[in-house]
């Protein structure tokens, strides 16, 4: 995402409503096991790890961890939670309708940043109940589901489908890009990213 679009996506958030963008609180409203740095995990085991606040997206410091009791290494701005299992999901809700669905595709042993593709497919999400009563007059919400479990929320668009495309295969460093008459390179640099082939 480019950093003027992070700028206007944070500045057009409610003031009341900050707190979505607080993965930490987001969890916490929603049910799920999880605590800041420094409170300890109720039982010792596997456990993701990430920023508490990540505006830049991209997954950036997310991790597992293995964790046996205390938190108190973890950096001050993280969080830790039960880690969910199923497909994960990306959609966009246009006025609390779902417009676009897209499902990720990635390999189990790659880092948590790294996905293999994103396709669109045909499928609805009911908006989530959590967000009912959000301040702000957002036309459009980014929800990420992992299953049934709403996980994070943007107040935007999915940035990765904005060429119209049904399909977003990111490209990372070190990999060569490849001539394809069925796709077309995007270059979107961000993180480990250098770009896409989109259909």
């Amino acid at each position: 995402m480019y950093h003027l679009e992070v700028f206007d996506e944070w500045n057009a958030i409610h003031p009341d409503d900050f707190w979505v963008y607080s993965k930490l609180f987001l969890n916490t409203r929603l049910g799920y096991l999880c605590g800041p740095a420094g409170y300890p995990v109720p039982v010792s085991g596997d456990y993701i790890v990430r920023p508490t606040i990540n505006l830049l997206g991209m997954g950036r410091f997310s991790r597992v961890e293995n964790i046996e009791k205390s938190t108190d290494h973890l950096h001050p701005a993280e969080f830790w939670s039960e880690i969910f299992e199923g497909t994960h999901y990306s959609v966009d809700f246009h006025h609390k309708k779902s417009e676009l669905v897209v499902v990720g595709e990635k390999s189990k042993d790659d880092p948590l940043y790294k996905w293999k593709s994103w396709t669109r497919i045909d499928m609805d999400f009911e908006f989530p109940e959590v967000l009912n009563d959000v301040k702000g007059n957002y036309e459009w919400i980014n929800c990420e589901f992992i299953g049934e479990k709403l996980i994070e929320v943007h107040f935007r668009r999915n940035p990765n489908f904005r060429y119209g495309n049904n399909v977003a295969i990111p490209v990372w460093k070190g990999e060569k890009i490849e001539e394809n008459d069925n796709l077309t390179f995007i270059e979107a640099k961000e993180y480990h990213r250098i770009g896409f082939y989109i259909d």
